[in-house]
């Protein structure tokens, strides 16, 4: 009798991948870094489990928006206090904050609970091309597309 395969925190085999940002649209390379977070891209993948792996993103001060997004598309967050609504448009955070901005996109991508939690600290984005992570030995990612 066969039964239905459910990957549990035993038998995952976690991979470290490196992806290069540098000339990527951002919602392109978002909804690809997320499902790999999940672990989709594997025929173990279950729903209720994390099963993904390890994704560094490097050149993330590359990261291309296409159409008007750089001016039209804006950040918000909020202080805690009364006005305090902050807003930031794309430029500005792509210049300043485009670790921040990568994150966010990917974070949003995920599921909104504490198993989504637990995929974004596999998560490490870099502005730069160098990271510290050569002990893993990660292995470099080519997005489809």
């Amino acid at each position: 009798m066969r039964t239905t395969f459910m990957a549990n925190p035993q038998n995952i085999e976690r991979k470290w991948l490196v992806v290069d940002a540098e000339g990527q649209t951002l919602g392109r390379l978002a909804s690809e870094v997320a499902s790999i977070l999940r672990g989709k891209h594997k025929p173990t993948y279950t729903p209720h489990v994390d099963t993904g792996d390890h994704v560094i993103i490097i050149n993330a001060k590359h990261i291309q928006l296409t159409g008007n997004k750089l001016a039209d598309k804006k950040y918000y967050r909020h202080t805690g206090h009364p006005g305090g609504l902050k807003e930031r448009t794309a430029l500005e955070m792509r210049e300043t904050r485009s670790r921040e901005m990568l994150e966010l996109t990917i974070k949003g991508m995920l599921p909104h609970n504490s198993l989504g939690r637990q995929m974004a600290k596999k998560l490490h984005v870099y502005e730069g091309a160098e990271h510290p992570h050569a002990a893993q030995k990660p292995e470099a990612y080519e997005l489809r597309g």
